[in-house]
């Protein structure tokens, strides 16, 4: 993947702010694009855009696809634009809180407003409308029809995991499949409407921001939902028993996040069955998450080259053993398939050599996160004095960290002495402090939660590791990008020099990282 000194900050769409309870496609994510055009960022990590549950702690590393985006996104008033709703169908919108995502609320709400976009459609819709909707169903019908079909039976079955289906139904039984497709075909329907406005609009703010030279990270989690259309659809492609109960289930085991691991109960990968079938599975996912964004994060990376087995039936992580992953063979059949990748590897956690040398043949940038820095000595390898390659990204924290100010608060004395004797503060600017720290490191590629621009404490935190409730809810403000905030990080970016476009680079600055490129593959290879 070319990398060039840029930098940019991670924010989910739903952190948006606006008056129907959750961030939305809409105006406020141009003007969050604007914002970061204005101020020289040219990167916008997001989480995963999937369907989330409520069952599921509302994660969007649970969710009820892969490949499908969340209804919940999908922007009310743009939907108004078109005329698929009225002004006052937007008028008597609930109270809802402004710095959190209340999901249950939200989902009343803004469903049946949805069910109603779909049938003014189905009643009105002009022929140029009805050729683009009926053109998307074409392009995406690999995986649309599955999920369409999926989701209409949780509707059909209240909500239940296909687990809980009848036998015919669940084992995808033909006859069973095409009778439920004919009696519940409006609300399959309905499905993939939904997922043609999630499409159209998302695709219109990518082309927004990748015009103003800002390209969108996208998140791509190693695993999926148990209680997913990708599991229901292909059984033979994961570890479950005759009764389709996962035989082991995904997880870390005790690290820095948790005492007892983490168990995150996704099923695991039958890699044989796979690679009998050429990766096909990861080929079309990746296909489709690189027509949204332009970036890849390959979450829990390390989980290609050895992933953590922990069995079902255990309540935490910490009784799971280690299991050899495809390794180097699938990615070499995915760029076969695919080309070159542009692909982030998350490689925190208990890494290994093994890890570090995948990373490494493939040519892809791994993570470095400041928080992670000050908890030894001058060797942490975190620290930026010590990175041995730009080849990579930093981050303050991420999604899984407190907020800046939040774990400087909690850290021990020895941490927080150690913090300021490093970035030379008092520690009271401890978010711009680190932010000056990932901007001014040799990492090509640096990226700051906006909870940290904002120089929020852990109220704002997005996610606590094993905490099963409480999280993915986080706000801000319609007023929080004041022109302070603004003009900091604008001359932050200045002053380091990730401010200039790929295009506007010196020649000498694009060889000289051509080389460093090419002595990073030439050590792997």
């Amino acid at each position: 993947m070319e990398l060039t000194r840029t930098s940019g900050v991670l924010l989910h769409p739903i952190s948006l702010p606006g008056r129907f309870g959750i961030g939305d496609l809409g105006d406020a994510a141009y003007r969050w694009v604007d914002f970061l055009a204005e101020t020289g960022q040219t990167l916008w990590q997001l989480l995963p855009l999937g369907c989330t549950g409520l069952d599921y702690g509302n994660s969007p590393y649970q969710s009820l696809s892969a490949l499908a985006g969340s209804p919940l996104l999908i922007s009310p008033e743009r939907l108004a634009a078109q005329g698929t709703l009225t002004a006052a169908d937007l008028e008597r919108v609930p109270s809802f809180t402004e710095d959190a995502v209340d999901y249950a609320a939200v989902t009343a709400y803004k469903m049946p407003l949805l069910r109603r976009s779909f049938e003014r459609f189905r009643e009105g819709a002009g022929k140029a409308e009805r050729a683009a909707f009926q053109e998307f169903e074409k392009q995406q019908g690999e995986w649309l029809e599955d999920f369409a079909l999926f989701m209409a039976l949780k509707q059909a079955h209240d909500g239940r995991p296909w687990s809980a289906w009848e036998p015919a139904i669940r084992s995808r039984q033909p006859e069973a499949l095409a009778r439920w497709r004919r009696d519940l075909a409006d609300s399959v329907e309905e499905q993939k409407y939904l997922q043609f406005q999630f499409s159209t609009q998302w695709t219109a703010l990518k082309q927004y921001a990748n015009a103003r030279n800002i390209r969108i990270v996208g998140d791509v989690p190693i695993f999926v939902g148990y209680d997913s259309s990708d599991v229901w659809a292909n059984p033979d492609q994961f570890s479950l028993n005759d009764e389709g109960q996962p035989i082991a289930v995904a997880g870390v085991p005790p690290d820095y996040f948790s005492k007892t691991g983490q168990r995150w109960g996704n099923p695991l990968y039958r890699w044989d069955a796979m690679e009998t079938r050429g990766y096909d599975w990861w080929i079309r996912r990746f296909r489709v998450a690189l027509q949204m964004i332009d970036v890849t994060r390959i979450d829990h990376f390390r989980g290609f080259e050895a992933y953590w087995a922990v069995p079902a039936a255990e309540e935490t992580a910490i009784n799971g053993h280690w299991i050899k992953g495809p390794g180097r063979d699938f990615f070499l059949a995915v760029r076969q398939a695919l080309g070159d990748l542009p692909i982030i590897a998350e490689d925190l956690g208990l890494i290994t050599a093994d890890v570090l040398a995948l990373r490494d043949a493939m040519a892809f940038p791994g993570m470095k996160v400041l928080q992670f820095a000050f908890g030894s000595d001058s060797r942490n390898e975190y620290l930026p004095h010590n990175y041995p390659t730009s080849h990579c990204v930093v981050y303050t924290g991420t999604h899984d960290n407190d907020t800046t100010v939040g774990w400087f608060r909690a850290a021990s004395p020895k941490e927080r002495a150690y913090v300021q004797r490093y970035t030379g503060g008092d520690g009271s600017r401890i978010h711009w402090d680190l932010i000056r720290l990932a901007f001014g490191s040799t990492a090509e590629m640096a990226v700051v939660p906006l909870q940290d621009v904002l120089g929020l404490g852990s109220e704002a935190r997005m996610n606590t590791p094993g905490q099963q409730s409480g999280n993915w809810a986080w706000r801000f403000g319609a007023n929080a990008l004041t022109k302070d905030v603004r003009d900091q990080l604008k001359e932050i970016t200045e002053t380091f020099g990730r401010g200039v476009p790929p295009t506007e680079a010196k020649p000498e600055h694009r060889r000289r990282h051509h080389v460093g490129r090419h002595q990073v593959r030439h050590r792997a290879g």
